[in-house]
């Protein structure tokens, strides 16, 4: 690879940037994006060892993982807001800061309480960097290229999310629990330089920071990850049902709110635009139905008799095949309707859930893997085109909303998914895997309707 390009303060892109500094540009959010997709699971390998090591409990020691997606559901649409008014090249630069320093942080703690926080500031850090990938690479990659930047990118997380668990295997095996998070040091600070040097200048608007709705917007969406999350671990029904009812309130005075302001905080006003409306159903959609699989998976390898080392290799082919798909995926969607590649690719997934849920007990290895890769084909045909169309769908000024809406979909779709597999767990204890696929199937057949309706539909 050749060297970095010597630049000037980044300048302002027109239609995208030009070649080779579309690729160090995008170089840069791949590795931010690989650090904050597996510190986002990196810790559930580790939760044996943080029991041990820092004397808590088994249930004190979800927080190590609760914090850092608490904290990303409460930040994504404020960090957005503060990407539109102060540029997403601005707010990606910070954000990382923040996750590299966190993550120093979390390796020098003693406690709970020190790791949980670190964790959470973290997962602000991995909030800004998610949430504003979609509009950054709205102006990296030329308009007619969108699709491709995209398609590569999802390559990017399907690597992050597959060697997530074997990464963390392999630090624990050789080093002691805090290089978990040390090694994302280096890898942030040569990242930040890299950002530096090739991302553009993205616009930046005049609107004034709406303190008052940010707050409004962090109670309503952590309210509500922390009521889902007691629905599905069983804390009590008063509790969960009390956290989502206040959420809902304070949602209903956040959204009257942004009704009366030119530049809100949350961007109701992109919802009056329907092929956004759609694309961001769609999103809520598959991502529940995605994760709904992931959680559900492994207790159905367990029941058909397959040990714990056997499911993390079983599991692998569907995050490898959504790899695969990506780019292909991206270059396939500049010569065919995007609708019609997202909902095939959801009817794909759903073929494939269905087929999981019918497995037999003892049934082949091979039996398993063509189902996981009709899993991993069909998701990784959806997202590509899902994503452009979600993010083209808007003017350009407004890319930053329109990326932290569509992160907090996918977001709130994966909290739900988990909550309702819990559910369906303790209310069919000896086949609930099955049932919790069948319904992640159904829930797929849907959001391939709702994308489909968008034909004919026209981007902003």
């Amino acid at each position: 690879m050749t060297a970095a390009p010597a630049l000037a303060p980044p300048d302002s892109f027109t239609d995208g940037l030009a070649a080779p500094r579309r690729y160090w540009a995008h170089l840069a959010i791949g590795l931010a994006i690989v650090m904050s997709v597996m510190d986002g699971t990196i810790a559930n390998v580790a939760l044996p060892t943080f029991v041990t090591v820092l004397h808590i409990s088994p249930a004190g020691s979800i927080w190590i993982v609760n914090a850092y997606q608490l904290s990303v559901c409460m930040s994504l649409l404020v960090l957005g807001a503060l990407g539109d008014i102060h540029g997403h090249d601005r707010v990606f630069r910070v954000c990382l800061i923040i996750f590299t320093a966190a993550s120093l942080a979390c390796a020098l703690s003693h406690s709970l309480a020190m790791l949980a926080l670190a964790r959470f500031a973290q997962g602000i850090g991995g909030a800004g960097i998610l949430g504003v990938t979609n509009a950054m690479l709205r102006g990296i990659y030329p308009s007619r290229d969108l699709t491709t930047g995209i398609g590569r990118n999802t390559l990017v997380v399907a690597i992050a999310l597959a060697a997530g668990p074997t990464v963390a295997s392999g630090i624990l095996s050789v080093a002691s629990w805090p290089w978990l998070f040390a090694v994302n040091v280096p890898i942030g600070g040569f990242t930040l330089i890299i950002a530096s040097r090739v991302l553009p200048a993205f616009p930046r608007s005049k609107n004034p920071f709406d303190g008052a709705s940010a707050a409004l917007s962090a109670a309503v969406f952590g309210l509500l990850a922390l009521g889902i999350d007691a629905a599905g671990h069983g804390q009590g029904t008063a509790i969960a049902a009390g956290e989502v009812a206040l959420s809902f309130c304070l949602g209903v005075l956040l959204v009257r709110r942004q009704g009366k302001r030119a530049a809100p905080l949350l961007p109701v006003d992109l919802f009056r635009i329907r092929l956004f409306t759609l694309s961001v159903s769609t999103t809520f959609l598959s991502s529940m139905a995605q994760l709904m699989a992931y959680v559900a998976i492994p207790f159905l390898f367990h029941e058909i008799g397959r040990n714990q080392t056997a499911i993390g290799l079983l599991i692998t082919p569907w995050p490898v095949m959504v790899g695969i798909m990506g780019p292909f995926a991206g270059r396939l969607a500049r010569r065919a309707a995007p609708e019609k590649l997202a909902s095939a690719g959801l009817l794909l997934l759903a073929a494939g859930l269905v087929a999981l849920a019918a497995l037999p007990a003892g049934a082949a290895v091979w039996n398993i893997i063509w189902r996981m890769l009709l899993c991993g084909f069909g998701y990784g045909l959806f997202l590509p085109p899902n994503s452009a169309t979600q993010i083209g769908s808007v003017p350009k000024p407004r890319s930053g909303g329109a990326s932290t809406v569509g992160a907090t979909a996918r977001v709130l779709g994966q909290a739900i998914g988990a909550a309702f597999v819990a559910f369906l767990l303790g209310f069919a204890p000896s086949g609930g895997a099955s049932l919790s696929l069948d319904a992640a199937a159904a829930i797929a057949v849907i959001g391939a309707a709702v994308s489909a309706t968008r034909g004919g539909t026209k981007a902003t």
